[in-house]
C-alpha cells in the first residue's frame, strides 16, 4: 500500500483481517468495524495464511460458521495465525476452533442455543473495558449447537450463559479472546462496542477509515484494473447500479458506456426516468435497449420463480453481449453487486454457506462472453452504498430509493406473467408508492412493493359482481438488508391505499398486507 493510501486511513496501522468460516453474517463484522473507522477485509479460512503476509493486519477476527468443530472435515486455520502474536477474537465457531486448535475441548451441546440469550459477566477483561463490569447481565444473540467444555491453558471464563459456562473467554497475556455469541448482529446491543474495543483498544487501530477513503481507493483501483479499456455497465436506475455507474464514470470518464436493458418488467416510467437523469444530468454515455418483447416471449407460460430468474439472467446476458460487441474495446462488464448479493448467491468461505439467490451474476459470467466483471461495490452494504452515493453527489431522491430486484416485476407476479398482469401491477404499485410519499414515510421504509397474487376473488362493486385479482402490499424496515421487520402502517394509510387501488386499478378487487419478518440468518427479501 502506498503512503498516499495510508494517509486515507487504510494503512497497516488501521487494519483488521476477518477470517471467514462461512457464516451468513460475517460481513456484518466488517460493517461494524468500518462504522468505527477501521479498514477491514474478509478472507476465506483456506486463504488466510497468504493474506496474513500481504495484508499485515493489526488484529484478526475468526468468524462464525455452520460447521461443527467435532467433525473430521471441520475447517480450521493454519498455526501461523496463532503464532503471529497478533490479537485474535474468535466468534461462535471462531471461538470453538481457536480453543480446539490450542488444546481445549468442544462437544455437541445437550441444549442448543439459538436466538436471544442473557449472559452474566464473571470478571473484568480488556475486551469489556468501558462496556461491562463483573456482575453485569447483558442480552446477546446466540446461534450454536456445539460448546466449549474445557479451556486451553492460559484462558479463563469471563462470561457465562444458561447454555454454556464459556460464553466469553480471555487469555489476556496472549491477547486472545472468544465469544460464543454474535456481537455483529443488532440483536446484541453492545456488540458493536465490543468489536470496536477489540479493534481500537486491543489491536490499537487508528480508527481513521471513512467512506471517502473507500471512494478514493475505489477510483484508484478501477483506473488500475481497467487501464485504457472500455467498460459497459448495466444500468437499471436503482441505487446499486446508479452508484456503480457514477463511481466508474469519475474514474474513467468516457471509457464507460451504460446500457439500460428494458426487459418490460420495470416500474411505471422507470426507463424514461433513467434515460433523462443519466443521459442528460450526469452526461454519461447511455444506450437504451428496449428488449421487452424478447423477455416476455421467453417468459411466456413460465411459473417457477427460479426458472424466471434464470431466463431473465440468461437473456440479460445475451442482450448485453450483443451491445458489448458493438462497442470497440469493451473488456469489462460492470455490475452493482453488493455483499448481501454475494452471500445469498455463492458459498462465501469455500463451501459451507447455502446458495439462496441466483439472479445476480456474482458467480462469474459465461465463458462465451468476452467480458471481465468489474464489481466495485462488492464489499458494501446497501446503506453504505447510499453514503457513497452522497460522497459522489448523486441526488438524494435516487440515493434513498428503495431496492428493486434485477428480475423486476417478474418475481412479484407469482405464476405466469402476461402484459395484462404487468399493467395491473404497475398501476397498483405506483399508487402504493405515491401514498407512501404523500404520508411522508418513504424514508422510514427500507423497501415497499406490491405483489399480484395468483388468485382471484369474487366481489361486488357497485351493482355488479367482479372476479378479479388480489393485491398484496409489502413494506419492511432494515438497516442493511440482512435482517428486516414489517413496517407498522396505520389504519388511515392502509384504508386509503386499498380504496385507491380497488377504485383506480381495473383488475383488482381486494388488497391485503403482508406482516412477515426477516430474522437473522435468513437473507432473501424481495
Amino acid at each position: 500500500m502506498t503512503e498516499q493510501q495510508a494517509d486515507k486511513g487504510a494503512g497497516t496501522e488501521n487494519r483488521i483481517l476477518v477470517i471467514d468460516f462461512g457464516s451468513q453474517v460475517t460481513q456484518l463484522i466488517a460493517r461494524r468495524l468500518r462504522e468505527s473507522g477501521v479498514y477491514t477485509e474478509i478472507v476465506p479460512y483456506s486463504a488466510s495464511e497468504e493474506k496474513l503476509k500481504t495484508f499485515k493486519p493489526r488484529g484478526i477476527i475468526l468468524s462464525g460458521g455452520p460447521s461443527s468443530v467435532t467433525s473430521e472435515r471441520a475447517p480450521s486455520v493454519p498455526n501461523a495465525i496463532f503464532e503471529s502474536g497478533l490479537p485474535i477474537l474468535g466468534i461462535c465457531y471462531g471461538q470453538q476452533i481457536m480453543c480446539a486448535q490450542l488444546g481445549g475441548e468442544i462437544q455437541a451441546a445437550n441444549e442448543r442455543e439459538f436466538g436471544l440469550a442473557q449472559i452474566s459477566v464473571l470478571a473484568a477483561c480488556k475486551l469489556f473495558d468501558e462496556i461491562w463490569k463483573a456482575g453485569t447481565h447483558a442480552d446477546v444473540w446466540m446461534s450454536h449447537g456445539d460448546k466449549v467444555t474445557a479451556l486451553p491453558n492460559g484462558f479463563k471464563a469471563v462470561a457465562k450463559s444458561d447454555g454454556t459456562p464459556y460464553a466469553a473467554i480471555a487469555d489476556e497475556k496472549r491477547q486472545l479472546y472468544g465469544l460464543q455469541f454474535h456481537p455483529e448482529v443488532v440483536h446484541t446491543p453492545e456488540g458493536g462496542a465490543l468489536l470496536r474495543s477489540f479493534a481500537l483498544n486491543i489491536a490499537k487501530c487508528s480508527g481513521t477509515w471513512s467512506m471517502k477513503s473507500f471512494r478514493d481507493e475505489a477510483i484508484r483501483a478501477i483506473r488500475t484494473k481497467v487501464g485504457k479499456a472500455k467498460v459497459i455497465c448495466g444500468l437499471s436506475g436503482g441505487v446499486d447500479s446508479s452508484v456503480t455507474a457514477v463511481l466508474i464514470h469519475e474514474a474513467i470518464g468516457d471509457q464507460l458506456t451504460c446500457v439500460l436493458v428494458d426487459h418490460g418488467l420495470l416500474r411505471t416510467d422507470e426507463a424514461k426516468t433513467v434515460v433523462e437523469l443519466f443521459g442528460k444530468e450526469f452526461n454519461i454515455r447511455l444506450i437504451h435497449r428496449d428488449a421487452s418483447d424478447l423477455f416476455l416471449t421467453k417468459l411466456d407460460g413460465v411459473t417457477d420463480p427460479e426458472q424466471k430468474r434464470k431466463i431473465i439472467g440468461n437473456t440479460f446476458i445475451d442482450v448485453f453481449e450483443d451491445e458489448a460487441n458493438k462497442i470497440t474495446g469493451a473488456e469489462f462488464l460492470a455490475q452493482g453487486t453488493l455483499y448481501p448479493d454475494v452471500i445469498e448467491s455463492v458459498p462465501v468461505a469455500g463451501g459451507p454457506s447455502k446458495t439462496i439467490k441466483s439472479h445476480h451474476n456474482v458467480g462469474g459470467l459465461p465463458e462465451r462472453m468476452r467480458l471481465k466483471l468489474l464489481e466495485p461495490l462488492r464489499e458494501l452494504f446497501k446503506d453504505e452504498v447510499r453514503i457513497l452515493g452522497n460522497e459522489l453527489n448523486i441526488p438524494s431522491n435516487l440515493v434513498g430509493r428503495h431496492p428493486f430486484p434485477g428480475p423486476g416485476l417478474a418475481i412479484r407476479i407469482p405464476g405466469a406473467i402476461s402484459a395484462e398482469k404487468l399493467s395491473i401491477l404497475r398501476a397498483a404499485d405506483d399508487i402504493y408508492l405515491q401514498e407512501i410519499e404523500n404520508f411522508g414515510i418513504y424514508n422510514e421504509i427500507w423497501q415497499a412493493f406490491c405483489v399480484l397474487l395468483p388468485v382471484k376473488t369474487v366481489g361486488v362493486m357497485g351493482d355488479s359482481r367482479t372476479y378479479e385479482f388480489v393485491c398484496a402490499l409489502r413494506a419492511v424496515t432494515s438497516e442493511d438488508g440482512m435482517t428486516a421487520d414489517y413496517y407498522p402502517f396505520g389504519h388511515d394509510f392502509l384504508s386509503k391505499v386499498a380504496r385507491r387501488i380497488v377504485n383506480e386499478v381495473k383488475g383488482i378487487n381486494r388488497v391485503t398486507y403482508d406482516i412477515t419478518s426477516k430474522p437473522p440468518g435468513t437473507v432473501e427479501w424481495e
